[in-house]
């Protein structure tokens, strides 16, 4: 406690007061006694408030709470709130920190892409835990890529042909080991490619692994000037902890690149093929999954050209029990079926046989519809032998626009320990084609009302007007108009294909795969 006048001098300076204050006594000014933050308190002009102050003293913080008495002397009671000062500067940082773990989650999370998820690392470590902050990923070959941000400044990308080792903790940090302590690490020893340009002395670093799952993300790198204070144990701590967010992000973002490009590979091998023309003989394809979201389904098509000179091109169109991935997965297995018959493509009921066989022994609990083609160019036609295995039969265009349905039938594959199926032939004149189609167009649910279905008729008449167009202009025809009918409303996998005739005759040599010259 300390008691002083109106003229700042001081009347009385208790046993506590005189230990904070050891120049503080009776008599002596408070200007020369008391620190600043005090004395200045007590002066105050006449009829004004005296606040209540704080401030430091002997390495501690006190707050001065003043009572005035009647005869205009104040009496000064000294508070020691060093320990609350302590407690509330704590709780401020442990906030602080705490918004800024989930800033750092919010906008890592929101993207899976990796490249930002560094740069969003770097940026935020260099304005909250460092001068500078670097972002170091797992090599690339003999590069390491790297993000590198100043405070205030923006994330910059680079690649760079150095050896982690040489830098102290770094590769330890990169293969996912606990960090070393910064007072470990002697900064002068820092190559240049690890200090920003501009940046000046290193004054202290920080090496933390990003740890990822499973294998490690990266390591955070932070760089404080030469004029600033070292890292302390608890900002160590607390970087770790960032960039465990970080990591866990970052390893999120590279896994699902990894599993995009492998999800593109797949969805490359499983979607059906472009066709165009093969051996003469003019080929054209449209697909539409169930789901306008999905890319594969249940129904496929391929063509095979004749393995052997003089054969027939094996067309190959299905449809799997189901829709989505797993239906997509399941044709996938029964094309390369298919594939490695093509030695016995001249034989349908035996590879319809076959293939009932391998689908049978695998014990799926899902089968096939199939329609088999062999088409052969045959001067100005071409000869087909047609085959339905449990699938819509194939139609024949005619030049005059006549549609006829190909007599063909059988049992579906996979599903009986025997299959059975007829076999017809037909040929194709100039300009005509013969249309292999699944029952997702035909059982296609939409027009006015929702619910009824497009039907085979509505099929042939559409295609009584696509008499001698091209095979291309006949698939978009039938896509459009089954799109039309089906509207936003739910339907199966649709899938189409046509075979046709060269509408003149061939003049020149063509090698079997491209479209050569014709005249009528």
């Amino acid at each position: 406690m300390l008691v002083a006048n109106a003229e700042s001098v001081l009347l009385f300076v208790n046993k506590a007061a005189g230990l904070v204050f050891p120049g503080a006594r009776p008599g002596s000014a408070m200007a020369d006694a008391v620190p600043a933050w005090l004395s200045s308190a007590h002066a105050q002009p006449p009829g004004a408030r005296i606040p209540t102050v704080q401030g430091p003293a002997a390495g501690r913080t006190y707050e001065a709470h003043p009572t005035v008495r009647d005869d205009d002397t104040v009496v000064w009671w000294l508070v020691d709130d060093t320990d609350h000062r302590l407690a509330r500067e704590a709780l401020r940082v442990e906030r602080e920190r705490t918004a800024l773990l989930t800033e750092a989650s919010n906008l890592l999370l929101s993207s899976l892409n990796l490249e930002r998820c560094m740069d969003i690392t770097a940026r935020m470590a260099a304005e909250h835990l460092a001068d500078a902050a670097l972002v170091i990923a797992p090599s690339r070959g003999r590069e390491l890529p790297v993000v590198t941000c100043l405070r205030g400044g923006s994330p910059s990308s680079s690649r760079t042909a150095a050896d982690p080792d040489q830098v102290p903790g770094l590769g330890e940090a990169l293969q996912g080991f606990p960090p070393v302590p910064s007072r470990w690490i002697d900064p002068t020893t820092a190559p240049a490619w690890l200090i920003p340009d501009g940046f000046g002395p290193v004054g202290s670093i920080v090496i933390t692994p990003l740890p990822g799952h499973g294998v490690p993300a990266g390591a955070l790198v932070l760089l404080r000037g030469a004029g600033t204070s070292d890292f302390s144990a608890e900002e160590e701590v607390f970087a770790r902890l960032f960039a465990a967010r970080a990591g866990a992000a970052m390893s999120a973002a590279r896994l699902y690149a990894e599993q995009t490009s492998i999800t593109n590979v797949l969805m490359r091998e499983l979607l059906p093929p472009s066709l165009h023309q093969v051996s003469g003989v003019e080929y054209a394809g449209g697909y539409r999954p169930s789901l306008d979201h999905e890319r594969i389904g249940g129904d496929f098509y391929d063509v095979h050209p004749a393995p052997v000179q003089g054969d027939g091109s094996l067309v190959v169109l299905g449809d799997v029990c189901g829709k989505g991935l797993e239906a997509a997965v399941m044709t996938g297995k029964i094309r390369n079926t298919l594939h490695a018959l093509l030695p016995i493509a001249q034989d349908h009921q035996r590879i319809l046989s076959l293939l009932n066989t391998s689908l049978l022994n695998s014990h799926n609990t899902r089968f096939v519809t199939l329609v088999l083609a062999s088409a052969m160019r045959d001067g100005n036609t071409v000869r087909l032998r047609l085959t339905s295995a449990g699938h819509p039969a194939p139609l024949i265009l005619r030049a005059d626009g006549r549609v006829e349905e190909a007599p063909t039938k059988g049992t579906l594959v996979g599903a009986l320990p025997h299959v059975h199926a007829e076999t017809v032939q037909v040929t194709l004149g100039p300009g005509e084609s013969c249309v292999l189609y699944t029952d997702g167009i035909s059982e296609a649910r939409g027009g006015p009302m929702g619910g009824t279905l497009f039907g085979e008729e509505r099929l042939v008449r559409a295609l009584e007007e696509c008499a001698g167009m091209p095979g291309e202009a006949v698939v978009e025809r039938v896509q459009m108009l089954a799109s039309q009918w089906v509207g936003t409303g739910r339907h199966d996998d649709m899938a189409v294909v046509v075979i046709s005739a060269p509408r003149t005759n061939h003049l020149s040599a063509v090698d079997g795969h491209t479209r050569g010259r014709f005249t009528s």
